[in-house]
């Protein structure tokens, strides 16, 4: 269809988007529901036994490759280590030293509970997701060390939560400034430098529900051709009846009537160049500021906005169906403000991750960065744990507690305050009659 012809079409030949039916569930699942009774049954539906085995496993068998005196580590250990990442990012230790937070003096008893100093840098230098031998045969993958780990776990978001009618595609930036071959510098996003990841997220709680890794061109190959396309494609695979926001980066007239085939809805901005755009939405210079033109295709509305001289915003709308402007000062139109407030979801959990991200890694090798994403990225059927309520709460870490009380309960050989409470986890261990004689 030639836009530019459809231009003077009238309104009322234009079709109403009528949304396609979703399903009944929405938030989370059942699946999940009946799984969750508090932040460590609802961390362990992301990091389940089977992700936690395989890692164990592997990291077991770097140890024993590279350190004489290793000693095996088993799923209870890691689950504590993963939970003293987490306590660094509930306590902001970002620029706190290890050896500050297992201090005697200055620390933090429960870190020396949990472990040695040594014994978690022992396993921060191991910690492996792959078979390290095995690489040479999956030399074409980029994320061949992390692969395995990563579609484990990425195939359990769909199970966990099932979108409400607004998505948002949108780049997402995992904090990582050491070496890696498609580190990218996105420089309005809050970390700046990382990895790239290409996410689908419900906009009303910000959950991600399908991410993809951008790992660069393929070798010998040259740019994308409708790269934006094919990401708003495979991300919202499996969706009906949502209503996908997007920015100009992906927005496209074929993207739009694609999804209109797939019974989806697109709002999002879209750039000048298109050759599909009436040349009366780029004329900018005569008009009046605040004014908006709309142009309505048979399956599409365009406006062109005008929020001060100089700057003209563009829009595309599979949704929207008439002309309405709000009624505020800026006088708006209301694809814009559905724009506004549905772009942020990605941006929202990116700021939760990079919140939480930065505090770990400082913590972690360049090996182990993954681990990082893996207990950063929220889903609603999973806590954001980087929220606690204050910087020094002690209540957000107690959150979490089950994550290492398993494993500080066996231990032994602490001193002072650390030894009381391994002593307290032991006798809780052990039951009420030990803790009532121990108090006597």
């Amino acid at each position: 269809m030639d836009l530019k012809k459809c231009f003077g079409l009238p309104q009322t030949e234009t079709l109403r988007y009528v949304p396609a039916a979703r399903s009944l569930i929405l938030g989370p699942t059942h699946y999940a529901v009946a799984r969750i009774s508090d932040p460590a049954s609802s961390f362990a539906l992301l990091l389940t036994d089977d992700i936690l085995q395989h890692i164990v496993s592997m990291t077991n068998l770097h140890g024993r490759r590279s350190i004489a005196e290793w000693r095996d580590m088993d799923t209870e250990e890691l689950q504590a280590y993963v939970g003293l990442l987490i306590l660094v990012g509930v306590y902001r230790s970002k620029n706190e030293s290890t050896l500050s937070l297992w201090s005697e003096k200055l620390g933090r008893s429960i870190f020396r509970a949990t472990m040695s100093h040594k014994r978690f840098h022992q396993i921060s230098r191991t910690l492996r997701f792959d078979d390290k031998l095995s690489r040479p045969r999956r030399r074409d993958d980029k994320l061949a060390a992390f692969r395995k780990v990563l579609d484990m776990w990425t195939h359990r978001l769909p199970m966990l939560f099932s979108p409400f009618s607004d998505v948002c595609v949108d780049e997402q930036l995992v904090p990582f400034r050491g070496r890696c071959s498609f580190k990218q510098y996105m420089p309005k996003k809050p970390a700046k430098y990382g990895i790239k990841i290409w996410a689908n997220c419900d906009v009303k709680s910000s959950s991600a529900w399908r991410l993809q890794v951008y790992t660069g061109q393929a070798a010998g190959s040259g740019p994308e051709v409708n790269q934006g396309m094919r990401v708003v494609l495979e991300m919202t695979e499996g969706l009906q009846g949502h209503i996908i926001t997007c920015d100009n980066v992906f927005t496209s007239f074929a993207l739009a009537e694609e999804l209109l085939r797939r019974k989806l809805a697109l709002v999002g901005t879209i750039r000048p160049n298109k050759p599909e755009l009436p040349p009366i939405l780029l004329q900018a210079r005569a008009r009046a500021i605040l004014s908006s033109t709309f142009a309505f295709p048979k399956t599409h509305t365009l406006v062109s906005y005008i929020p001060r001289r100089g700057r003209n915003v563009l829009l595309l709308s599979t949704k929207h169906r008439s002309p309405d402007v709000s009624d505020e000062m800026k006088r708006k139109p209301v694809i814009i403000k559905d724009y506004n407030r549905c772009k942020g979801g990605v941006d929202n959990l990116d700021k939760v991750v990079a919140t939480g991200g930065e505090q770990i890694a400082g913590h972690l090798p360049s090996s182990t960065t993954w681990l990082t994403f893996l207990i950063t990225t929220p889903t609603s059927c999973g806590h954001q744990w980087s929220h606690p309520g204050s910087s020094r709460n002690h209540t957000g870490g107690k959150r979490w507690e089950k994550c290492w009380r398993p494993h500080t309960s066996r231990r032994e050989g602490c001193s002072s305050a650390a030894a009381t409470m391994v002593s307290d986890l032991q006798g809780a261990a052990a039951g009420p009659s030990l803790i009532s004689e121990r108090k006597s």
